[in-house]
């Protein structure tokens, strides 16, 4: 292989080896490619073993596809190299080194439910009113703690009022049941790592001898603790590359901060700087009109993006009087699209700045029978019948961890209720001994009978498994455990409308398990449940799916579609109200919107609506964002919409004030018969199969003529008859 597919600029970048090097990538410019052949280039020109390399990214999905497209260029089967997030990275330096503070190798990753349930216990041992602050509320304000790399002691120090002082108290508390648990949560996984090279220096050469190259990918995304993290592996060598768009960093909120891309050469002095600027991905009239709204940031780099796809169409802005007719502009454009362009489903993408929105939306897709997938939405390992089955295994795992055991204690039900466990928790606390332990003995708690043989019985169950881990397969533990408890006949025999989709969802999940095994046949059931825990939305989606995918212009990160769909221009909606008085986060909703926008390949549409309903029933009256306003007009195609549906605004008797409420009146409307050969604008000719209802509640089931069988609800469905 040679570089000869690399444009001139990316070829150079690729070949800056000695020393840092930072690399500005465009939205589009081929950022993967470089980042591909550069670890390729590295390693097929013999500059450094693959085991020396390490490289890092900000989703599993993208660390697998780099890997596959690596090991393509190279023609191999197997490559040796450290690649992967840096929440996988850190973990592995964790499993074999936090025995330094004092953890086990078998610690616990917690999630956000199990950290909203510790925190839960917390509130109720410390009597605090939700009123104050809310469980979730205090989870994120540790969790940006710990993005900024803020102790608990320094938080204690700085409190002042009431609310500071109980943040400060139960962060406190917190850290100390993880370690009484054997547990992390997220943010310990990021900054653990530098704890035990402060702690232990002799660690951090270990993994700077370890990695002697280190390429880092949307390195914009970067917070305090992984911007330290590079910098004490690579201050030895100072052989460094990151890759990243500081027009693309969206994660303010979470503690991302942009400096670190924009400073990266006060940090690493003597880095040469490449700027891709060719597009390989969006039209001209994309790039112009994100460009014409990024660069309305004061904090930023210089680029001209330039497209390699030509100039294209303008963007089409549609104004809608509500959410709804927003969602049957989005259904009408797709219905067009479909028609002129011949395009399939999984070409659309909609997206939107806060997952509220989708509630409308979906409405509508249901409605008109379009078929559609939403990233973001509940993920299987997070559905709370497998996580009751995961949590068997990783107390199975870990035995301090009491929160998965306070999960599953009464699950299946054993009769096993609140007061019980408080006495556990009591005698646990008084012996000094693991919650596990004193389950063992039931009557020293005064607990006989019924729930004194079902506690000896858990006990026995866990203690059996534990001793098993390493004598059987993570397959065959599993299996042999859910068959034990009765998990799968509790969900057979439940008279429960959705028992059969969770008895599906445990199947599932031990196949899941089987999988695991096969692929990794050396692997622990420790293993899988780390990467289980690691796992994000966008690890799930599956783009050879025929639907339209809807999402947080977040989670369409690293994404492209040929049509973009962003709903909700509204001002005060994106930007969002609590942007708007403040500069840096005004200039992060920015950036967002450039995001949004270079997603699209070929087409984008905006939409806004002049009446949208928040918090419920109120209205309020919109005016489109003043993101749109920043586009020049010359790149805007202003579209009429007007749906099927009429509104008119009358006085509401009930209202004093006089203001008005909308009614909806439905204006074309048809009966249809069994038999009827009809026609709809998406799926082509078919014939009514099935009917049910009369007027506006009349239902048809169509088979069409390609096979494919639809319920619609004829009011919404635009069918004709043929």
């Amino acid at each position: 292989m040679t570089l000869r597919t690399l444009n001139s600029t990316q070829k150079s970048a690729v070949q800056a080896i000695d020393g840092p090097v930072l690399i500005f990538a465009g939205a589009g410019s081929g950022k993967t490619r470089v980042l591909t052949h550069k670890l390729f280039y590295l390693v097929n020109e013999g500059l450094f073993k693959p085991e020396e390399i390490l490289a890092v990214t900000f989703t599993n999905k993208a660390a697998k596809e780099m890997k596959d497209r690596v090991m393509k260029l190279l023609k191999t089967k197997e490559l040796p190299l450290s690649i992967g997030t840096f929440h996988s990275i850190c973990a592995r330096i964790l499993r074999e080194d936090i025995k330094v503070l004092g953890f086990s190798n078998n610690f616990a990753i917690y999630d956000v439910k199990d950290q909203l349930d510790l925190i839960k216990v917390l509130f109720e041992g410390n009597k605090i009113s939700k009123t104050l602050i809310t469980p979730n509320q205090l989870r994120n304000q540790i969790s940006l703690y710990k993005n900024k790399m803020i102790d608990s002691k320094t938080v204690e120090r700085r409190a002042r009022t009431i609310l500071e002082k109980t943040v400060a108290d139960i962060f406190s508390q917190y850290q100390k049941s993880l370690k009484l648990n054997d547990a992390l949560d997220f943010d310990d996984l990021l900054t653990f790592p530098l704890q035990i090279f402060d702690k232990k220096p002799t660690v951090l050469k270990k993994y700077q001898k370890r990695w002697k190259y280190i390429l880092v990918d949307e390195y914009q995304d970067t917070n305090r603790a992984q911007f330290q993290f590079l910098t004490n592996l690579a201050k030895e060598h100072e052989n460094i590359c990151v890759v990243g768009d500081d027009d693309q960093s969206i994660y303010g909120w979470r503690g991302a901060e942009v400096s670190n891309i924009l400073d990266f050469e006060k940090t690493f002095s003597s880095c040469r700087v490449f700027t891709l600027e060719k597009n390989y991905r969006s039209t001209q009239e994309i790039l112009n009109a994100a460009t014409s709204v990024v660069m309305n940031n004061d904090k930023r780099a210089n680029k001209n993006l330039i497209a390699a796809n030509g100039s294209g169409d303008m963007l089409g802005l549609i104004e809608t009087n509500d959410e709804q007719e927003e969602a049957s502009a989005i259904i009408s454009s797709i219905e067009k699209e479909i028609k002129l362009n011949k395009r399939t489903f999984n070409k659309f993408s909609v997206l939107y700045r806060t997952n509220a929105q989708s509630r409308a939306l979906e409405e509508s897709f249901i409605r008109q029978g379009i078929p559609y997938n939403i990233v973001g939405s509940v993920r299987f390992y997070e559905r709370k019948e497998v996580k009751n089955v995961l949590a068997y295994l990783r107390l199975v795992v870990n035995l301090k961890d009491t929160i998965s055991l306070r999960r599953i204690i009464n699950f299946p039900a054993r009769g096993i209720g609140a007061k019980t466990i408080d006495k556990c928790v009591q005698q646990s606390e008084k012996d000094k001994i693991e919650f596990i332990e004193v389950l063992k003995n039931p009557n020293k708690m005064d607990i006989r009978g019924k729930q004194a043989d079902a506690l000896f019985k858990f006990y026995n169950i866990i203690m059996k498994y534990n001793d098993l881990i390493n004598k059987l397969s993570a397959s065959e533990l599993v299996r042999s455990l859910v068959e034990e408890i009765g998990i799968l006949t509790f969900f057979k025999t439940s008279k429960d409308l959705d028992s059969k989709d969770r008895y599906d969802n445990i199947a599932e999940l031990l196949t899941s398990i089987e999988e695991f095994s096969i692929r990794q046949p050396e692997a622990s059931l420790s293993s899988f449940l780390e990467d289980v825990s690691l796992q994000t939305d966008i690890d799930h989606w599956n783009d050879s799916d025929n639907r339209v995918t809807m999402m947080t212009v977040h989670s369409s990160k690293g994404l492209e579609f040929p049509v973009v769909f962003v709903a909700g221009m509204d001002e005060g909606l994106f930007p969002l109200y609590n942007s708007l008085d403040d500069k840096k986060e005004l200039e992060e909703e920015r950036r967002l919107f450039y995001v949004a926008l270079t997603r699209a390949e070929e087409r984008v549409y905006l939409l806004y609506a002049t009446n949208r309903r928040r918090m419920g029933a109120e209205t309020v009256n919109g005016l489109p964002s003043r993101f749109i306003n920043e586009i020049p007009e010359e790149s805007l195609e202003r579209i009429s919409f007007s749906s099927a549906v009429t509104r008119k605004f009358v006085i509401s008797k009930r209202r004093k004030d006089g203001s008005t409420q909308m009614v909806r009146t439905v204006t074309d409307f048809d009966d249809f018969q069994v038999g009827d050969n009809v026609e709809h604008s998406i799926f082509g000719a078919g014939k009514i199969m099935a009917l049910s209802g009369t007027g506006e509640n009349q239902r048809v089931g169509v088979v069409f003529n390609d096979g494919t069988r639809k319920k619609l609800i004829v009011k919404f469905a635009n069918l004709k008859k043929i």
